[in-house]
């Protein structure tokens, strides 16, 4: 009998990676097609957005400079500005590519981070830009379904000069 446990945890492991990876590349697949809206939706209602600046990936946002902190409200702004003419690091619209992988997930007292490597490339006005860095995702289940609680992009470069501002999501 210990054997049916141990094959049902495994089948039980092997379901969530499946569930997480699935949920990683559609939220990838939204950001490269700009369906930012959907995107959005992906989010709870207390969701967080955060870059840390590149020589400070720890940083805590409540006392150190970062790239971005969004709650949703400030999210909710900067998706509707990308959208529009107002956004002009980003209209016309950069084309991104992402790739995700070292994908893991840890789960303990009903929380789920999942933490990834990022690749993401963006084509604008004749130039690509690669992006490198991983992810730390905060997932909660929410009438069935994942959610991101929290989404910090830590980018690996030493310093955005030949890239400028982070115009994009990440």
């Amino acid at each position: 009998m210990p054997q049916a446990s141990s094959d049902e945890n495994q089948s039980s492991a092997a379901a969530l990676r499946e569930m997480v990876e699935d949920f990683l590349y559609q939220e990838a697949a939204l950001l490269d097609a700009w369906r930012l809206d959907e995107w959005l939706a992906l989010f709870t209602a207390d969701g967080r957005y955060l870059v840390p600046t590149t020589d400070l990936p720890d940083g805590d946002p409540r006392k150190d400079l970062v790239f971005i902190d969004d709650d949703m409200v400030r999210l909710r702004a900067r998706v509707e500005r990308l959208k529009s003419r107002h956004g002009h690091r980003e209209y016309p619209s950069s084309r991104t590519r992402r790739f995700i992988s070292n994908i893991r997930i840890k789960v303990a007292d009903g929380a789920m981070v999942v933490t990834s490597s990022f690749l993401v490339y963006r084509f604008r006005l004749g130039e690509s830009s690669p992006y490198v860095g991983c992810y730390e995702h905060r997932l909660k289940r929410v009438d069935g379904e994942l959610k991101i609680h929290h989404r910090k992009a830590v980018l690996d470069l030493e310093a955005l000069r030949e890239h400028g501002a982070v115009s994009i999501i990440l």
